[in-house]
């Protein structure tokens, strides 16, 4: 099947937490692709990439970045699609100076922001599949599942 979401990041070193949402797309059957695309390293390829993401097929677009993070913000200025942005901890600060980068958008041009790091790869990859779902009443039902399933596990957790 052709990708529905495009997972983009700044850089390889960003696939460690963006490897998360990845995981989580391909255990729920939602058809993804990966890719490098650096908004400041190239600035064209990423102006191309979100341009052509809807013609390609694309739904939504989960962009990871770290430090200055202009990357889910550059690329939601080229599409309309639904951009969700993963600050990636990748500098001194541990991920606050890319939650803040991608949070603070301007009026217009929005991008859902979700948290820092891992748990942020992997919600971004759910919302997508929510997202997704309104269409999909199998998606809908794979998402019904895991949802019991996590409700399932921690009904069995005994402490002590």
């Amino acid at each position: 099947m052709s990708p529905v979401v495009g997972v983009i990041m700044g850089s390889r070193s960003d696939f460690e937490v963006m490897s998360h949402a990845c995981d989580t797309l391909q255990s729920l059957g939602v058809p993804f692709e990966a890719r490098v695309v650096s908004a400041h390293r190239t600035p064209r390829w990423m102006a191309d990439y979100a341009n052509g993401a809807e013609s390609r097929g694309l739904k939504i677009i989960i962009a990871g970045a770290g430090g200055a993070a202009h990357l889910p913000g550059m690329v939601a200025a080229h599409t309309l699609l639904p951009v969700l942005g993963v600050p990636v901890a990748a500098t001194g600060l541990n991920g606050l100076d890319a939650l803040l980068s991608i949070v603070q958008m301007p009026g217009g041009v929005p991008v859902g922001t979700l948290a820092i790091g891992k748990a942020g790869a992997r919600n971004a990859a759910l919302l997508a599949a929510q997202i997704l779902a309104l269409s999909d009443r199998e998606l809908h039902r794979r998402l019904q599942e895991l949802r019991q399933s996590a409700e399932t596990t921690v009904l069995e957790e005994v402490l002590l």
